[in-house]
């Protein structure tokens, strides 16, 4: 769901690319390589699951298909079918193409154009669960109680045949209209369920809405974007699938694990104590993650609440397993263990999981090359997400720096997300340097309109609150800008 969006001129992303020294082509040797095995086809599976209804699920513009799903009704529950793209039949060992990927470590987005973990001959042609294309597959099996509790879960390759591309927008309108498709008309039953499983384990969702800078019209927009539902309910299929994972890796004590602190007390404690004052109420023995679920984030009070819940979501990394199970091997946000599966086409720690899986589930010895790169693998995967983080937010950034380019000085209409407090200096010693002035409270501001988050100085900021603020830095360059509280002396009324 768009909640606002504002057109910008012409913007050129290419001084963050080079920044990020972000790769412009894969090495004559990998590209070759997935060139050949694109256009000979790789080796099928013998197991054939092409009369399953699978369907995709993505946004409206995606290529890239990493997941396939079909959902069903049994007798004392609900069967998931889930189908990820079978990476490793188009990368061989020891290849070009590994050590490109290596590199990478998973797709960065840019609204000028993605930087691929693959060639996009695999990632959006060969390799791609595009419809009507026969294609190898990892094919997870999921069987759910009437209450969504997994009950039985197997983990093969096989050939599927995706009957559908769908997308967000559509499939929500369907689910408005009552008329969502078969392969997957339960998602929303499925997906509340397990939500509410989560729920009560003790996960924690942070419904913040994103901001996106897309292509429009010759220029740019800058977009906040709330998610519609059935993402949530997508991603639900995705934590359902990623959680088997970690259970077999864990049983196995081998393979990878998407790891994060659960939060402490004394964060929780931090949260309430500001709950309060934001309007946001928490009943006696209610979890966070229940209080965090139901809060507004549209609303001035609500979003400044999510801000400060993001701090429970911290130290997010991978642990590695090896004959032994890690001290930290369970994800604080997923409130179980769980481990990255479905997306080995943009993500490379997928692809050697997903490995560990299917040949812990078989009973046979893991591929040669598997052991060696857990280790590995962590390290690269925090590196990678660095780069992709700071991709994205340098994009916005840049984008809302050139849409205000113009109108330094002008008044707007903010809500105060979060405050960093004044810094005040201490006192100086008998001869010492003076100390420097104060430094004026700092925090983060989101517009009415355009759809802007930035930081802003000066008194009065308080989070939760509504007040006027004025812009005194709009430099493209540096992808920086700033408000203040306080209005330049020519603006003031006399």
């Amino acid at each position: 769901m768009v909640i606002r969006r504002l057109i910008a001129p012409s913007i050129d992303f290419s001084a963050l690319r080079r920044e990020l020294k972000l790769p412009t082509q894969f090495s004559a040797a990998a590209q070759r390589e997935a060139d050949d095995v694109a256009a000979s086809g790789p080796t099928m599976p013998s197991v054939d699951h092409t009369d399953i209804a699978f369907v995709t699920l993505d946004p409206p513009t995606s290529m890239d298909l990493d997941q396939a799903m079909c959902l069903q009704r049994r007798l004392k529950g609900y069967r998931v079918w889930y189908a990820i793209a079978d990476v490793s039949a188009f990368v061989a060992p020891g290849g070009a193409l590994v050590d490109d990927t290596w590199e990478r470590g998973q797709t960065v987005y840019l609204p000028d154009g993605r930087v691929p973990l693959h060639p996009t001959v695999l990632s959006e042609g060969a390799a791609s669960l595009l419809p009507d294309q026969p294609r190898p597959a990892v094919v997870w099996t999921i069987d759910l109680d009437a209450d969504g509790a997994t009950t039985a879960v197997r983990v093969e390759r096989a050939v599927v045949r995706s009957r559908a591309k769908l997308g967000y927008p559509a499939v929500q309108a369907d689910v408005a209209a009552g008329s969502l498709d078969e392969p997957i008309a339960l998602l929303p039953e499925i997906g509340a369920l397990l939500i509410e499983r989560g729920l009560a384990r003790g996960a924690i969702n942070l419904p913040i809405p994103s901001q996106e800078v897309e292509p429009v019209d010759g220029g740019w927009v800058l977009v906040l974007r709330a998610p519609d539902p059935v993402e949530d309910f997508n991603a639900q299929i995705s934590l359902l699938t990623g959680m088997a994972a970690a259970q077999i890796m864990i049983e196995g004590k081998v393979g990878l694990l998407r790891t994060m602190p659960a939060p402490t007390p004394d964060a929780i404690a931090k949260l309430k104590a500001v709950a309060g004052p934001l309007g946001v109420a928490w009943p006696t023995g209610v979890s966070a993650g229940r209080v965090i679920g139901a809060v507004n984030g549209n609303d001035p009070r609500g979003a400044a609440f999510l801000g400060q819940a993001a701090e429970l979501m911290r130290g997010a990394g991978y642990a590695a397993l090896d004959g032994s199970v890690p001290e930290l091997h369970e994800h604080g946000g997923v409130a179980a263990p769980y481990a990255h599966v479905t997306a080995p086409l943009r993500r490379l720690a997928d692809r050697y999981a997903t490995e560990a899986c299917v040949a812990l589930f078989a009973g046979t010895e893991l591929p040669e090359w598997i052991r060696p790169a857990l280790p590995k693998l962590p390290e690269v995967m925090a590196a990678t997400d660095r780069v992709a983080n700071t991709a994205e937010r340098g994009a916005v950034d840049l984008a809302e720096a050139v849409l205000l380019a113009g109108r330094v000085g002008e008044r707007f209409d903010a809500a105060v997300l979060d405050v960093d407090g004044a810094n005040h200096a201490p006192e100086h010693a008998h001869g010492a340097q003076p100390p420097k002035p104060p430094r004026p409270p700092r925090g983060t501001v989101a517009l009415d309109a355009p759809a802007v988050r930035a930081r802003c100085e000066g008194p009065g900021l308080v989070a939760g609150e509504r007040l006027p603020v004025w812009l005194t830095v709009a430099d493209p360059v540096e992808r920086r800008v700033l408000f203040e509280t306080v209005a330049p002396v020519e603006n003031r009324v006399v």
